[in-house]
Order: structure tokens, then sequence, then C-alpha cells
């Protein structure tokens, strides 16, 4: 894909202006004639397009109040005998060892020599320069200021390429963990805030992306945004977005490549398989030169785990369809409507969801609960279908499905069948030990057979059935309400009647 996330500019390349901070400087000394000389001395003076801006301490105790405030002091001009002879010395190391502050330089100032000896005070304290006042005149102050905030440009230079080094990694790792398209695209706008350290606002577009939307048959639709967008409904058109990104979008798309504006990013996507994906960022400050080089490593990753997620939805989409035609095709054997596997798909999704499962484990549990009943394939008609009540021997005939569903299932080492291969072979187990297969009781039965048992027995009474009429659905509530504590897990059924609004909502869903 390396075709696929060019770069270019849609405005003329010129050298950008930035508002600047100016240079922090602390003059720590107690004589207040020090500081204005310095200060006027200084006066005008500017490097790497930056003024000065000084901060005043007249004893180390009020420097060390802000210092241990700020880190973004990048000189302190420091004198040796304030409150104490030693005090800047003491101050010295207490930035260095204590504050752990190794970035801002320091240049220690003397009118008494004699105390702080030059050879012993380089060797012994981490300081960067030793000076008595009478030797600066305005041109080696000139050269102290220009080497000193040089070396702190450069250091500060080189620890935000380590931190965006490893903002980069984190955020890569991050998206590169989504476990699908929705996912994938919030963590994108989510990352390259945190990767950039800035407040931005976007969305995904055209299939994912920080605006994130995607494009089906021809259409973009919104995938996530941030809060600033949070107005739009996921799958919601592009047209409803403002113009400015609107024309962001269509640019991208039209030209194909990511583009960067001053306050803006765009991110194109482009699969193999033909679909497309932008991501619109904005930004309040103006994108340097560092943050496009960290968005463009950014995006190349983002890229690669983007095509590794279309082809795995498409995989997962491909097995939840072949799992929910094995399910329909049992049900309609035994005359009962498709709709029941889909229903007790995402009745068990919502109990698992709500009894502390993690996002994945619930989409397992999805995935295998309609498989619960596949058993059913080695059951004869006339049990199966029989109208009436089911005697000892049928009974004991019908009571093989769990088994059989359990040896077809747990031939595969999918962890969706695996997982479908416990659900058909517990699920009618009861938590007092009374059920079947094998009498399992209480937490011995595993989460997801006692999740489905409850889905399957509440669909199973309020839809009709050869041997029944459909329960009303208070009725069949009341019946999972009673079973708690002997066939069903209390714990279970307590969450179960505390959301019986969701359980409603997948029945208005997905009708007989």
């Amino acid at each position: 894909m390396s075709d696929d996330l060019l770069f270019i500019d849609d405005e003329p390349a010129q050298e950008t202006v930035r508002s600047l901070a100016q240079w922090q400087v602390m003059i720590l000394d107690d004589e207040p004639a020090v500081h204005e000389v310095t200060r006027l001395v200084m006066s005008g003076f500017t490097f790497d397009g930056k003024g000065l801006e000084f901060i005043h301490c007249y004893s180390a105790g009020e420097a060390v109040d802000i210092l241990s405030e700020r880190n973004d002091i990048a000189l302190i001009l420091l004198d040796v005998v304030m409150e104490t002879d030693s005090a800047g010395l003491d101050l010295a190391r207490y930035i260095r060892e204590d504050l752990k502050n190794l970035n801002v330089r320091i240049v220690l100032r003397t009118g008494q020599p004699g105390q702080a000896p030059e050879e012993h005070v380089i060797k012994t304290y981490d300081i960067n320069d030793y000076k008595e006042k009478t030797d600066l005149t305005h041109g080696k102050l000139m050269t102290v200021f220009y080497a000193s905030l040089r070396a702190y440009r450069d250091i500060m230079r080189l620890e935000r390429a380590r931190l965006g080094l490893r903002r980069a990694i984190d955020a890569i790792t991050e998206v590169y963990d989504s476990h699908n398209l929705r996912r994938f695209a919030s963590a994108v706008l989510e990352q390259v805030n945190y990767l950039l350290n800035l407040d931005g606002d976007g969305l995904c577009a055209s299939r994912v992306s920080a605006y994130a939307a995607s494009s089906e048959d021809g259409r973009l639709k919104v995938l996530a945004a941030t809060e600033a967008y949070s107005g739009l409904q996921i799958d919601e058109d592009v047209e409803q977005l403002p113009s400015d990104v609107q024309e962001a979008f269509h640019n991208a798309l039209r030209d194909r490549r990511s583009q960067f504006g001053a306050h803006y990013f765009t991110c194109y996507y482009h699969s193999k398989a033909g679909s497309e994906t932008v991501v619109y960022m904005s930004f309040a400050d103006v994108i340097s030169a560092d943050a496009r080089e960290l968005l463009e490593i950014f995006t190349a990753n983002v890229a690669i785990t983007y095509e590794s997620l279309l082809l795995r939805e498409e995989i997962e989409d491909t097995q939840r369809s072949t799992i929910f035609i094995l399910g329909e095709a049992v049900e309609k054997r035994s005359k009962e409507t498709g709709a029941h596997v889909k229903r007790v798909g995402e009745i068990a999704a919502l109990l698992g969801q709500l009894s502390g499962m993690n996002l994945r484990d619930v989409e397992f549990l999805r995935q295998a609960a309609p498989l619960h009943d596949v058993g059913k394939i080695g059951i004869p008609d006339r049990v199966l279908n029989k109208p009436g009540k089911l005697d000892p021997d049928e009974w004991a005939i019908m009571q093989t499905h769990a088994l059989i569903g359990f040896e077809v299932l747990n031939k595969s080492d999918k962890r969706v069948l695996q997982l479908g291969a416990t659900i058909a072979h517990e699920h009618h187990e009861s938590w007092n030990g009374e059920g079947y297969p094998r009498g399992l009781k209480g937490a011995d039965i595993h989460i997801a057979g006692r999740i489905v048992a409850i889905a399957d027995v509440l669909d199973a009474l309020v839809s009709p059935r050869c041997y029944k009429i459909a329960w009303q659905f208070s009725d069949a509530v009341d019946y999972i309400r009673q079973g708690a504590g002997r066939h069903f897990d209390p714990e279970l059924v307590a969450l179960f009647l505390a959301n019986l609004p969701a359980i409603e909502e997948i029945y208005r869903k997905y009708p007989d």
C-alpha cells in the first residue's frame, strides 16, 4: 500500500511562522543590580526565532518553589552565595538529583571565586558552565546564551523525538489491537491526539478513519467521531458534515492522496479490495514538520492494520453467516423459525456483557449460541416433530441431541465452534444438578451454557412449537424468575430481570 499513502500539500509551500513561547531564562541572584544589568544587556536578543523571557529569583528557596512546578526553563544563571555560602551549589544538586531535571542548562556565576573554586565545582556539580561575574562582558554573555540555548534546543529535539517514537509505538499498538472497523476508527481518532499531544477533532469516512466514515455502495458513512461531532449518528451520510470537512473529504477521494493543511490533515486509505476510507482531523495549533513526520509513520502502519481488519471482518462475516445458516437449517427441520437462533444469540450476548465478559468473548458467545441445538440433526423426525408429549423412550432419544451437537462441533479447533460445542453439551444442564446429559451442578456448568439455558428457554416459551402454543412474554419471564437457583443460575436471572427492556428490544428487532 506504499502508493496509497502519499502526502501532498494543498497550499503553497512556505515557511510557517508560528507563535511560539519565548526562551525561559531564570536569573537567580540576591543582588537586584545583577538582574537589571543582565536584562538590559540581553535586551533584543533572539535565538532560533524566539526572544527571552526572564524569571527573577532572589533566593534559592524562591527558585525551588518555581522549579518544582515548571519544567520549561531553558537556562539558569545561578549565583553561588545567597542565603548561605553554598545555596547556589546546593540548588544545582537539587535540580539534577531531586527534580531529575537534566535538560535545563545551568551556568554558575560567582563574585567570590575563592569560595567556589572552578575546578572543584565543575568536577563535583552537574553544571554546564562556570563564570566569574567580572568576566561577563556583553560579548561573553552573548556567547553563554547562544551556547546554552543551542544545547537546550538540541536536547529538547532529542527528547521530543524519543517521546514521539514512544507515542507512535503506543498509538500503533493501540490501533492494531482493535477487533473491528468501528473500534479501529475510534482508536485512530484517539491515538492521533495522543500521538501529537494536541486536542484535535475529526471523524472517519469512506470505510474508516479519524473522521471515520465508511463507503458502501458509493456512499460515505460515519464510523466514528470525536466529541465535537458527537451530534452525528453512526452510519449517517457525510452530507451532514460542515462544508469545509466535506471539501477535505472530496479532495482526498478525488486525488486519492492524503493531504495536509496548516491546521488539518486528511488521511486517505485505499484497500486492495477497492474500499476507501478517509480520516480527517483538525487542530487549533499549526501542524509542525515533526508532527507531519509522526503522522506519516503512524498512518503508514495504520494502513496495514486497516487492510488486515477488512480481511478479518470479511472472514468473520462469512463465519457468522455460515453459523446462522446452519442454525436456521436445524430449526427449519424442527419446524421452528430461523429468528429463534438470532434471538438466542443476541440475548446470550446481552447477558454475557452484563455478567462482565470482555467484548471479544461477548462476540464469540453471540456467534456460538445459535449452534446450541445443532445436535437435533441426529434426532428422528417422528420424535423431533411429534405434536404431543414425548414418551420416556422418545424423551431419552431427544436428550441425545446435546451429546450429538457436542461431538459434531468438538471436532473443530476453531474457538467459536469449540464454544458452540460446550454450549450444545451444557445448555440443558440445571443449576441444581438435575439437568442432562451429565447432571452438572452450579458453577461446574460453563458460564456460556448457563447463559444460553436462559436465552433458549425464554425464546422456546414465547414461540409457538408443534407441541404447544406461544406463551405471553410476562408468563415466560415469571417462569425464568421461578427457576432461579433451581434450573437457572440465580445471578444471571437477576441480571436478566433487571434488563427486561433490552430483552424486549431484541424481540422487536428480530420478530418471527
